[in-house]
């Protein structure tokens, strides 16, 4: 999985270069393209890939012909690729073909991410195009709690043709330089080309001086290009993917649990999540976009289902009354919400509440288990299924302030990068007191005597105070307010209510 850092020099890429001429709004970048490049629904998609070529295959480098070598012997990798592009393949040709752009380019995905849209990579690059949060905001890719774009199939889709076209008339029709500045950034591409320039040396692909993943970056879409225009000289085949539409967008009206949307449409709700894993939770955004992909045979069944729904009834409510010691954070981590969809639908000012207030809580169908998808369960899997060094121990570590994955990694004898991995993290994200990882710890004193975290509910009580209540816990007072989003104005009541991580090793 590739890293997208951005540009060489380490700042944000310059928007004009690259978005001037095609820079819309999300919604206005979606509609269907208006001179449709005719089809032929007999042909098989990859053939389409292969009638929009327009790179040199007749290239012969050490690079193209090493990761040639290496697709060739796994078939298998190779059949699961087209699997998943059976639900994206379509949809990407046809953005490729209104745009003029090469044909080779709707490959990418499989050098980027296996077409896999859930992955994320250790240079915290998302989707099945890899973009990095910061790109992704560049082309109005929004990323929430609840939804992140880096994952919608169409929205970065388009982003990233807009970023490759731009590339392209950036390095003057030179689709490889294209290709290498998408990878490390253009910064790190203009750099090399000056450097050789002053040497007096070529300046193409092949001679520049780049990254040593960059330089088989484009040498791997070349390989897999030529794979395709000739799978049976490298004896390997592509399995077929009809060359018709798999997926429809549907109108939900607001927001929808992404179950009843399933139920509604005939599906598994395994399937609703692959074709919308920009959803990071069990339901689409309360702030829109208010639409979901399914496949384009349940499309009529759950138009039908959803225009005789009331609209409050796509989602589940729930009254909560509010009690002492409650937040509006800890109130919306139990129904597995967040603060600003309570708000949007209570009269909440800011984050302050009354006891006895009541309030209206959207909450899921099913039990949080059952959305297997979701951020939450896809990590909970991905931790289940670690595996450490011979001879490490396994420890469930809670984040407390001042850790860092530098500090864990010393302390456990193991990489950073590990622990990133781990965790499905990439090794810059930021840790969160009581967030919970997952280490494979080589420190056999650590194994023996580790620390133990408790998550605890703490009774305000006369002349309690926060800095009597950390000293008695051997935690710090900077600490129990982030824990429990208490501001500087708060003052602690008799009755309060307090979320405390303590190792119970040590408190008093």
């Amino acid at each position: 999985m590739n890293i997208k850092p951005q540009y060489g020099n380490g700042t944000t890429p310059k928007a004009p270069s690259l978005l001037s001429q095609e820079q819309t709004s999300p919604a206005s970048q979606i509609k269907a393209p208006q001179n449709k490049i005719p089809t032929d629904p007999n042909i098989d998609l990859w053939q389409r890939v292969r009638n929009q070529y327009k790179l040199d295959l007749t290239l012969d480098n050490p690079r193209i012909n090493s990761q040639l070598k290496w697709f060739a012997r796994h078939q298998n990798y190779l059949n699961r690729v087209s699997d998943r592009a059976s639900r994206y393949l379509y949809f990407i040709m046809e953005q490729i073909e209104v745009r003029g752009i090469p044909g080779e380019m709707a490959l990418l995905p499989i050098v980027e991410s296996a077409f896999d849209p859930f992955a994320y990579s250790h240079g915290r690059a998302s989707g099945v195009w890899q973009f990095i949060p910061s790109t992704g905001r560049i082309y109005n890719l929004k990323q929430d709690w609840w939804y992140d774009g880096r994952r919608d199939i169409r929205r970065s889709t388009i982003a990233a043709l807009k970023f490759l076209k731009g590339l392209s008339r950036e390095f003057k029709g030179d689709w490889m330089l294209a290709l290498a500045a998408y990878n490390s950034g253009a910064g790190t591409v203009r750099k090399a080309i000056r450097k050789n320039k002053r040497k007096g040396l070529p300046t193409d692909f092949w001679s520049l001086s780049l990254p040593k993943e960059t330089r088989a970056y484009a040498p791997k879409l070349i390989a897999l290009a030529k794979l395709l225009k000739d799978p049976e000289k490298y004896n390997i085949s592509f399995k077929p993917i009809k060359n018709e539409p798999y997926f429809a967008v549907i109108d939900t009206g607001g927001q929808i649990d992404l179950s009843q949307a399933a139920e509604m449409a005939n599906i598994d709700l395994e399937e609703i999540y692959k074709l919308n894993p920009q959803y990071n939770q069990w339901a689409t955004s309360p702030n829109g976009p208010h639409e979901i992909l399914v496949p384009i045979e349940s499309k009529a069944t759950i138009e039908t289902r959803l225009s005789k729904l009331a609209p409050n009834q796509r989602i589940k409510w729930q009254r909560y009354k509010v009690k002492s010691g409650d937040s509006l954070i800890s109130i919306a981590k139990k129904y597995h919400t967040t603060p600003e969809a309570l708000r949007q639908v209570n009269p909440i000012r800011k984050n302050f509440l009354n006891i006895g207030d009541m309030l209206l809580i959207p909450t899921a169908f099913r039990k949080p288990g059952a959305y297997s998808y979701s951020a939450t369960n896809r990590l909970a899997k991905k931790q289940a299924r670690t595996r450490g060094a011979k001879g490490s121990k396994k420890l469930n570590h809670i984040v407390r302030s001042g850790d860092s994955f530098w500090s864990l990694s010393k302390k456990h004898g193991v990489s950073v990068g590990k622990i990133a991995s781990w965790n499905g993290m990439a090794p810059k994200d930021p840790l969160k007191p009581g967030q919970k990882l997952v280490i494979w710890s080589n420190n056999k004193q650590v194994g023996q005597n580790r620390e133990i975290i408790r998550k605890i509910r703490y009774r305000v009580r006369n002349g309690d105070s926060l800095h009597r209540i950390a000293s008695k816990f051997n935690v710090q007072v900077k600490d129990i307010k982030r824990w429990n989003q208490l501001s500087k104005k708060k003052y602690l009541q008799p009755g309060d209510e307090l979320i405390l991580y303590v190792d119970v090793t040590q408190a008093s």
